[in-house]
């Protein structure tokens, strides 16, 4: 297993390599521009170059990138639409450019609209993103929370994966914070098991990318989705233990988003921390 965390890129995209290295990560996600800002960070060939030839020369074997927090591809709005559409396709363009795994991505809301209706134009913006760019795959993030969110169980997954063109450039990245919340009991080995399963046979696993590795601060089936750091939530040590020890997780990137262990940013204890919690785990198979 790939163990790694999401870093900043702040200061320029290299500088993302430099704070992975510190951190002893073997796998990275990281923002291609603000999260939180429709500003489209503009990047030259020569940072393009600086970021893979730092990465060549460093532990890291994987990076993907996460889509910004304001997009919404399931909208009405046009304008919302238009920003969601050319913010993605930025997204992939620098996927492309840097060798990203892909792009993570949350499938979208309905708003006041039915889900059929957004569902569709969903499929059709990730279409369109996909077409203006060439290689980097799209990965959809199971969601928690509003009832609203696109992306809850996988059935409606496979199906968003199936038409918007299939395997070839998609995948389904897991949130064990998300699946806790829920209902997945993530924390043992029957549940992880019986999850493992359902996506074997509802995506297929060769369609699973991405593990995202964060403890929950609410019970089971809470449907809140509210970050703990490791250890620290309902999943706990033992939970990701059982999670992590699963033969048909083993060989996948997993990266942890946070907080860490201080509360703050992810920092190399806490990628320790998820190494460890997996060499215990698999040590007892």
């Amino acid at each position: 297993m790939l163990i790694g965390a999401h870093v900043s890129t702040g200061g320029g995209l290299s500088k993302a390599i430099e704070r992975a290295e510190d951190a002893r990560c073997e796998a990275i996600q990281i923002f291609n521009q603000s999260p939180r800002m429709w500003r489209p960070t503009r990047y030259s060939d020569d940072d393009f170059a600086e970021f893979r030839e730092a990465m060549k020369a460093s532990r890291v074997e994987v990076v993907a990138i996460h889509m910004i927090y304001l997009i919404n591809p399931a909208a009405k709005d046009r304008e919302m639409r238009k920003k969601s559409l050319e913010s993605l396709t930025h997204a992939l363009q620098v996927g492309d450019e840097i060798g990203a795994m892909g792009v993570v991505v949350h499938p979208g809301a309905l708003k006041d609209d039915t889900r059929t209706n957004a569902r569709k134009r969903a499929i059709n913006l990730i279409k369109e993103a996909l077409a203006r760019s060439e290689r980097c795959p799209i990965i959809y993030e199971n969601t928690a929370g509003s009832p609203q969110l696109l992306g809850r169980d996988f059935d409606e997954t496979a199906e968003l994966i199936d038409k918007t063109g299939g395997p070839k450039r998609l995948g389904l990245c897991i949130d064990t914070c998300h699946l806790y919340a829920t209902g997945y009991d993530i924390a043992t080995r029957e549940g992880v098991r019986d999850l493992v399963d359902e996506i074997d046979a509802k995506v297929g696993l060769k369609q699973l990318k991405l593990l995202h590795v964060n403890d929950a601060t609410d019970p089971l089936g809470s449907n809140r989705d509210r970050h703990a750091p490791i250890g620290k939530g309902e999943i706990g040590r033992k939970g990701f233990r059982a999670f992590l020890g699963e033969r048909r997780l083993q060989g996948m990137p997993a990266v942890l988003e946070g907080p860490g262990i201080d509360g703050h940013n992810v920092a190399r204890k806490d990628v320790q921390l998820i190494r460890r919690l997996w060499r215990e785990a698999t040590r007892k198979k």
